[in-house]
């Protein structure tokens, strides 16, 4: 057995630190900032504990670029410190000044931002050479100059400084110089800087004049040291929180809600959360809620932490318990971030939950922009889905919202089956769907409308919940068959005459856009003499596919369509009539020859009934195959016939198309012709 200390080298050490600790170049001017705004807050703590007497009244940070100099400089009026604090804090790696100083001042410290002792080093990243130059607030204190060039020597030395407090002297690298532009240190300073406790002064504030903007003598205050979700929620009104909005997201639409968080057990956490207003299937964004930690900015990817379906979200969430990586770039996993997650969750559905029960006019007012929040928190927390089942709401064509528990209470009578389902019935668009949903109306049916993006997953979200609840679009099968009561009534047509009447229709069915299949159903006189349904199986499937990569199969499939001829109707009895007329004559002596080779087959097929295969003899074999080729010729033949009668029958190319009409799929040549055939018919 062997023991002994593992080596590590400064030396080596130190490169890593500087270059590769923090995922952006561009973080080291929050580190530096949020260090100077921690001096300042820790003189406003030894002031409270009576530990220093002096003035804390204009505490503030002050960045400065100097391009001729080349340099970048944050100073604080704050803590300052000492040589000894100097050797102690910025030549010992990884050892935290505000880390020590929490432990001591724990119960009156909590603003303090830096914990892990290496913010500081992110200089380096844009640095050749850093200078520190500091005065503790200790009475007496000597001002100290430390200067490094980021590798493991430095000089430590007294300096002249008249007032407490520190100056960060970054000598920018050739090759970051755009960190010494105005505009970019503003820019960077804007997103990481905007909230923190302490006024961060970057120069004067310019005004448009005469052609040009000149510098005033107002300091141009970066941010704003008291937001929003730090104030109590009593003492704001709804236009604070618009202003709010409209100040993190400038050119969005005004928020449909709001949710101010502030939670100070198990775990502290204030914030706001928003509800945006998306217009269209395309706008949806993630990545929107900004995160914080003692108002300093880290990240607008809070996954994790905010559960999946409200990073659809906007707004802020700042803790300090939020367990952070080294460089505070991004969350680490942690038990903290399971509670805050689920407290946050149980929040947003507790308050939808009241705008609901205080509000409902309101709610159901944005429903339509809301329920894709909802939907999606229901499809993917199960918990939420719990909380939200009777906030949840359906509206149907008549544009009434109704709860899950009201709509099936106001169908279940009228929409049962004889399978004891109760079927719900919907659209995806009111204007194409149009004739089936009056047709659904007429038999006393109500329609819901599902239009939004995640209602196909919905659906099947709600199929699953409660087997004997059934969701089928109203195109999906003809009127009797949607909510069958009883058997459907069978068409009186044999399956001859079906069999003629499938490849008169056949043979002016659409061959792009879609597969079709012909059905003949007794849909009575008054209905429709051609219907288009879809499986609502395929379409659901083939709408899934196209969220989801992973069904593939079916988005690759093409559109299927049934073709309804109601065999009631009498311009489709008139067709069959017309068709059994005219082609009698070519007819006749095919199915004459088609019944006879039929007999001689099934005469083979009687002979050899309990053979098996071996057994059969080869020459009966020869024969049957023989005849199955006649009879494939003859129907062939047949077919062919019944194609080119159908070509010149003008009512067979109407109904269709009129079908197709319905659907909103006929188009292009197709309706051209369509329009020219009605005049022509009309003459």
């Amino acid at each position: 057995m062997a023991s002994g200390k593992i080596g590590v080298s400064t030396q080596n050490l130190f490169p890593i630190i500087k270059k590769f600790l923090y995922s952006d170049h561009d973080i080291f001017l929050r580190e530096i900032v949020s260090n100077a705004v921690d001096a300042t807050q820790k003189l406003k703590v030894l002031a409270s504990a009576g530990e220093f007497k002096g003035e804390t009244a204009g505490l503030k940070v002050m960045v400065k670029a100097d391009k001729a100099a080349g340099t970048l400089t944050v100073s604080d009026n704050g803590i300052g410190m000492t040589q000894e604090e100097v050797e102690k804090y910025i030549n010992q790696i990884a050892f935290s000044g505000a880390e020590e100083f929490l432990e001591k001042h724990k119960d009156d410290a909590a603003t303090i931002i830096g914990h892990f002792g290496l913010g500081f080093y992110s200089a380096f990243m844009v640095s050749d050479k850093v200078e520190i130059v500091t005065k503790s607030y200790k009475e007496g204190a000597q001002a100290v100059r430390w200067i490094g060039e980021g590798d493991t020597e430095y000089t430590l030395e007294n300096a002249e400084k008249a007032e407490r407090g520190t100056d960060i002297i970054m000598h920018i690298a050739d090759e970051e110089k755009d960190f010494l532009e105005d505009s970019k240190v503003q820019e960077l300073l804007t997103k990481y800087c905007k909230f923190l406790p302490v006024e961060i002064v970057f120069g004067k504030k310019k005004e448009w004049k005469d052609g040009k903007y000149e510098e005033t003598g107002e300091d141009n205050i970066i941010n704003d040291t008291n937001p929003l979700w730090t104030r109590k929620p009593a003492d704001l009104k709804e236009e604070d929180y618009q202003k709010f909005y409209r100040e993190l997201y400038p050119m969005s639409q005004d928020p449909l809600f709001h949710i101010h968080l502030n939670v100070d057990y198990p775990f502290n956490l204030t914030g706001i959360l928003y509800f945006p207003k998306i217009d269209n299937k395309f706008e949806i964004q993630k990545n929107k809620i900004q995160l914080y930690c003692n108002q300093v900015y880290v990240s607008d990817s809070v996954e994790g932490i905010v559960p999946e379906y409200l990073t659809l979200l906007h707004g802020v969430i700042d803790s300090p318990d939020i367990p952070l990586n080294v460089s505070r770039s991004y969350l680490q996993s942690d038990r903290n971030v399971k509670k805050i997650s689920s407290h946050i969750t149980k929040k947003v559905a507790d308050s939808l939950t009241d705008i609901f029960k205080n509000s409902r006019e309101d709610y159901e007012k944005k429903w339509d922009d809301l329920k894709i929040f909802i939907q999606y928190g229901m499809l993917t927390d199960e918990k939420f889905a719990e909380r939200a089942n009777n906030i949840v709401l359906l509206k149907n064509t008549e544009g009434k919202y109704f709860t899950l528990e009201e709509y099936e209470n106001l169908v279940s009578a009228n929409q049962t089956d004889k399978d004891k389902n109760v079927v719900y019935l919907y659209a995806t668009d009111v204007q194409e769907q149009y004739t089936y949903i009056q047709a659904a109306k007429e038999r006393g049916y109500d329609v819901l409308v599902m239009d939004g993006q995640l209602d196909t997953h919905f659906i099947n979200h709600l199929e699953q919940k409660q087997t004997n609840r059934r969701f089928l679009r109203v195109d999906s099968d003809v009127i009797d068959k949607l909510i069958a009561k009883d058997d459907v009534k069978k068409t009186s047509w044999s399956d001859a005459e079906q069999d003629e009447m499938r490849d008169v229709f056949n043979a002016q069915l659409p061959t792009e856009g879609g597969m079709y299949i012909v059905n003949f159903e007794s849909l009575g006189e008054n209905a429709d003499p051609v219907v288009i349904t879809r499986s609502e199986f395929m379409r659901r499937m083939k709408e899934m596919a196209a969220m989801n990569p992973g069904m593939g199969f079916y988005g690759a499939m093409n559109d299927q369509f049934t073709l309804v001829v109601n065999t009631d109707h009498k311009l489709v009895k008139g067709v069959l009539e017309d068709e059994r007329k005219a082609m009698a004559d070519k007819l006749q002596p095919i199915d004459a020859e088609l019944k006879d080779i039929e007999s001689k087959k099934a005469e083979i097929d009687a002979l050899n009934k309990d053979k098996k295969e071996e057994e059969i003899p080869q020459v009966d074999k020869d024969r049957k195959q023989e005849y199955s080729d006649k009879l494939e010729n003859l129907r062939k033949q047949k077919q062919s016939l019944l194609q080119e009668y159908s070509k010149g029958n003008r009512i067979v190319g109407q109904l269709i198309d009129l079908a197709l009409l319905a659907n909103g799929l006929l188009k292009g040549e197709a309706l051209n012709r369509f329009v020219k055939r009605s005049v022509d018919l009309i003459k």
